[in-house]
């Protein structure tokens, strides 16, 4: 059976609705309209470590390795580098995003694990459509992960890539309370 890694973006604490996804689901703490509050993000890493989830936190590796999470997403607006003179532990996941072929080079310098490749299904701005993603990362090295409109109905077509995972917000909702 063919296993595609699961990324639910979340802004909030939710603990019914983390709660009822599967254990392999990887939770990405992303807010951006708000300052970090280091309180509930330690709430949230023990609720994850405590009920066996992996939790990166966004656009933030500082406070990721100071707080010993798991990992830290960079979104396609951060195209810093100095991450790079920080020494992670072997297991720290470092995962980004791009909508295009120069961001995409820029995840790759930044030397993410993941990248997170969008808009797939959703008709917006950054959609890229199920043919131009995967005649990208079928001819690269890079691992990609889908992002942007996955629903059940639609995975199969995503497996049809080399794509390592999917990526979402609304897809893990619907699994919610």
């Amino acid at each position: 059976m063919f296993f595609l890694e699961k990324y639910f973006f979340i802004n909030s604490f939710e603990p019914d609705l983390i709660k009822c996804q599967d254990k392999n689901t990887i939770i990405i703490y992303r807010n951006y309209d708000k300052i970090d509050n280091i309180k509930d993000i330690i709430n949230l890493k023990n609720f994850c470590k405590k009920n066996f989830f992996k939790l990166i936190l966004a656009n933030n590796i500082k406070l990721a390795l100071k707080l010993g999470i798991n990992g830290a997403y960079l979104p396609s607006f951060n195209q810093k580098y100095s991450h790079l003179s920080y020494s992670f532990k072997k297991d720290f996941m470092l995962l980004g995003s791009a909508h295009n072929f120069k961001e995409i080079n820029i995840k790759k310098k930044q030397r993410v694990k993941r990248i997170f490749f969008s808009s797939i299904f959703k008709k917006n701005k950054n959609y890229l459509g199920l043919n131009k993603f995967k005649n990208y990362i079928n001819t690269s090295e890079d691992k990609f992960v889908a992002l942007g409109g996955i629903t059940n109905g639609n995975i199969k077509k995503i497996k049809l890539t080399n794509a390592v995972g999917i990526a979402g917000i609304n897809f893990f909702k619907k699994k919610g309370p």
